[in-house]
């Protein structure tokens, strides 16, 4: 949940609105391949109920996703193909944002632009330190530094309670909108 929440922390309640107005539910069912290694995808995808595995065929699973994780973002930043397969486990709802209209948000606002574009470094900084730290054995960069797996940044911390009050808010404006299969 807490991936969201660098997001939402930097972004405003109406870029977050946009989102939700923009996005488009959709439940996963067991075993629901939502973005395929080396497949380009056409989506940014908010887990907004349920777990996702990511695979990748040189290494098998390699990672356990949750609730408030975002996936897609690297392909949104770069022209590569996806790197990893993102599979459902289990049931499972998620927001996918089409790239093509996220792209033309992000050209013709630039506030948006620079608030997500921020958001999205503050991400992917953090999933570089955890997958630096898991690969360094038991998160010996974290424990080095002084900071604990489940520490936000002091710079997120302020933030962090507007965050979870948008993403809950988010959630509360999907939960009127219909749901695609």
């Amino acid at each position: 949940m807490r991936k969201v929440l660098y997001i939402f922390g930097i972004l405003s309640d109406a870029d977050v609105a946009w989102m939700a107005q923009t996005g488009v539910r959709r439940r996963l069912g067991d075993g629901d391949v939502i973005i395929r290694e080396g497949e380009s995808t056409d989506f940014l995808i908010f887990m907004l109920e349920g777990e996702l595995l990511v695979t990748t065929r040189r290494l098998g699973q390699i990672a356990r996703l949750g609730v408030g994780e975002v996936v897609g973002e690297i392909s949104l930043v770069d022209s590569a193909p996806p790197s990893a397969t993102i599979t459902a486990s289990g049931n499972g709802l998620a927001l996918f944002l089409d790239k093509t209209k996220l792209m033309h948000k992000l050209d013709n606002d630039a506030g948006f632009g620079s608030r997500f574009y921020r958001a999205l470094a503050v991400f992917l900084a953090d999933r570089l330190r955890e997958a630096r730290g898991s690969s360094a054995g038991n998160s010996a960069i974290s424990d080095e530094m002084g900071i604990s797996e489940d520490e936000f940044d002091v710079g997120i911390l302020d933030r962090v309670s507007a965050a979870g009050e948008r993403f809950s808010r988010m959630l509360r404006t999907l939960s009127n909108n219909r749901i695609s299969n």
